[in-house]
């Protein structure tokens, strides 16, 4: 089996990091979903959440992650947004699995975002040359992580660490902010050198997205 010393990235592999780190400068945050157990089944909610996506695309946004969910509908329903926005940077989020993993691979997602740090997890997501960002919340973790050559790192979450993990100590690494964070929240979090945040249930909640969002890309569009 491929270790963590031994892995070698592909072309492929260099391309999604270097893409992404690139969405990071065209737009500073990403919208978490969390799509409830039965969407896919519910065609009234998912049309909806489609809507809301394309609404966003069309403002200029395309930074949009889901998370993973260990239920037959998780992989129809990302599959089917991933095919009907082909431009949307999609990715998978929370990931605690190689299944996670597997499924992220098999719809073909540009990215995965971890829930907390996982040694094991990231050697196996290497070994298929798959993105993976760890989720990091203590020095020793992101020492760890920055040894293992990982070049974009999540601290989650972050209000808890802010102090701890001074980024500006380390270079050459996109940092991103997430846990408990709104629109609201970014100008702090760019001042202090995170490159982008991930908005969850401050940005999109019961079927709703934050109209301060819509607000900041009419904004920064200008």
């Amino acid at each position: 089996m491929q270790t963590i010393s031994d892995f070698k990235e592909s072309d492929n592999y260099i391309k999604n990091r270097i893409d992404f780190s690139k969405n990071l400068d065209l737009k500073s945050f990403f919208l978490l979903i969390k799509p409830f157990k039965n969407i896919n089944k519910n065609a009234l909610d998912r049309e909806l959440i489609e809507r809301k996506i394309e609404k966003l695309i069309t403002a200029g946004f395309k930074n949009i992650e889901i998370s993973w969910s260990d239920n037959e509908n998780w992989v129809n329903y990302v599959s089917n947004i991933k095919l009907k926005f082909p431009k949307l940077n999609l990715g998978s989020a929370s990931i605690m699995s190689k299944k996670a993993i597997d499924e992220s691979i098999k719809i073909g997602l540009n990215y995965s975002m971890m829930k907390v740090w996982d040694k094991n997890l990231l050697n196996y997501s290497n070994s298929k040359n798959h993105l993976l960002i760890p989720g990091i919340n203590n020095l020793k973790d992101l020492k760890d992580a920055i040894d293992l050559n990982c070049k974009i790192i999540k601290i989650y979450p972050v209000k808890d660490n802010i102090e701890l993990i001074n980024i500006s100590q380390y270079k050459n690494i996109d940092f991103i902010a997430a846990g408990g964070l709104s629109i609201s929240d970014l100008p702090l979090y760019k001042s202090l050198g995170y490159k982008a945040i991930v908005i969850g249930d401050k940005g999109f909640k019961n079927k709703v997205i934050d109209p301060k969002i819509y607000e900041w890309l009419k904004e920064t569009s200008n």
